[in-house]
Parts: C-alpha cells; sequence; structure tokens
C-alpha cells in the first residue's frame, strides 16, 4: 500500500476531496482492496500519510480552477461522514469561495458512527447525497458490506435515506450494473420509490 497526500482529484467533470481512509464497512467489490488510486495516476495514491486539517484541505482548493469541474465531490478511500465536521465545514468553504454543487458519496451509515441523527447537519450546505444500497435484501447487505455495525445496518441506511430528504435536495440510493439481477433492480426501484429518494443504477468501474 503506498501513501500519499492526494486530498483533491479529478475524475471526468468534477472534484473529489480524499477526507479519510477511515470506514467502518468492508465491502467485498470495494476498489481500494485491488488498487491504490482511481485517477489512473500511480502517484495520486488515495492512501493518506495523514488525515488533512481543514486548513490543509482549502489550501489545495488554491491549486485548481474551480470552473473546471460542475460538482465538487466528498468521496475518496474512506467513507467521508466519518469526519462529518470537517465535510461540512470544507462544504461551506466551497459554497461560499466558489458557490459549486456539493455532493457526498455515503455508506450511509453516519447515524451508526455518530450515535445520532446526523441528516439536519447537511442542510444548506449539501446538494446531492448519494447512497449505496447495493441490493435489496438486508442480510445480502450484510454479507456484501460487511459493516462493523452489523445487522442493523441496513435498515439504518434506509432511515438516513429518508431523513435527510427533508434537508438535502437531491437523495440517491444506487446499485451497481450487472451486480445484482432485473428482479432486484426493481425491488431497490419500489425501496426508493417509497422512500420518495431517486434510485440510480451506476455503471460498473473496473
Amino acid at each position: 500500500m503506498k501513501k500519499g497526500m492526494t486530498i483533491l482529484y479529478e475524475v471526468h467533470n468534477n472534484l473529489y476531496v480524499n477526507l479519510t481512509n477511515k470506514c467502518p464497512c468492508a465491502c467485498t467489490f470495494c476498489l481500494r482492496q485491488n488498487m491504490d488510486s482511481v485517477t489512473g495516476n500511480e502517484d495520486d495514491t488515495l492512501w493518506l500519510e495523514h488525515e488533512p486539517s481543514v486548513d490543509e484541505v482549502k489550501a489545495e482548493f488554491d491549486k485548481f480552477d474551480l470552473n473546471k469541474y460542475e460538482e465538487v465531490v466528498f468521496c475518496g478511500y474512506g467513507e467521508p461522514t466519518e469526519r462529518l465536521d470537517a465535510l461540512l465545514e470544507v462544504a461551506a468553504f466551497v459554497k461560499e469561495k466558489y458557490g459549486k454543487k456539493i455532493r457526498v458519496n455515503t455508506n450511509g451509515l453516519a447515524n451508526l458512527i455518530w450515535e445520532r441523527d446526523t441528516t439536519k447537519d447537511f442542510s444548506g450546505l449539501v446538494d446531492t447525497i448519494s447512497i449505496s444500497l447495493n441490493t435489496p435484501d438486508a442480510k445480502k447487505y450484510q454479507e456484501i458490506v460487511r459493516s462493523k455495525f452489523g445487522d442493523i445496518s441496513f435498515e439504518a441506511m434506509l432511515k438516513f435515506a429518508g431523513d435527510v430528504k427533508h434537508y438535502v435536495p437531491n437523495v440517491i440510493l444506487s446499485t451497481v450494473d450487472t451486480t445484482i439481477s432485473h428482479d432486484e433492480e426493481a425491488k431497490c426501484k419500489e425501496i426508493c420509490d417509497s422512500l420518495r429518494v431517486t434510485y440510480r443504477i451506476r455503471p460498473w468501474e473496473d
């Protein structure tokens, strides 16, 4: 495992923020199990030598032309809500200084991580929250995600999605194309409809 200090990195038309390598899950499909980076540049390892301070993260934005990007996305080699306070402070900074849309890619387990309802914290700062649903089945979910919180994780993730939609304009639950059957995708769509959030089947990324 190669470590470095890649705090911000580009993917397509977005700028991604890598805040932490901590995660309560050990997903069977996680890219970080097989590679050190997703940028195509082996020098851009997303394994951090240390968690960057908020000031370090803010300073990194000076190195990029923010006009190039559609969104600033909190998503790296860890669960961004593990550093919720830092995430919110950086999001506020980006909103105020650059006026960019903010997305958080998450496993939806922030309430379990912090042992409280975190959903209101995102209000006014985050435009989109994208949550990994993975499967419509709670038992299979735990087998895939291997959350340290155990069997309560699936329902906690769904509750987070249903609650956070009151504070964030766009809430998405996603699965990965080709990883589940069409019948399972239909069940995922039913779950999303019942929660009144968006269902997205995202492409598989090697």
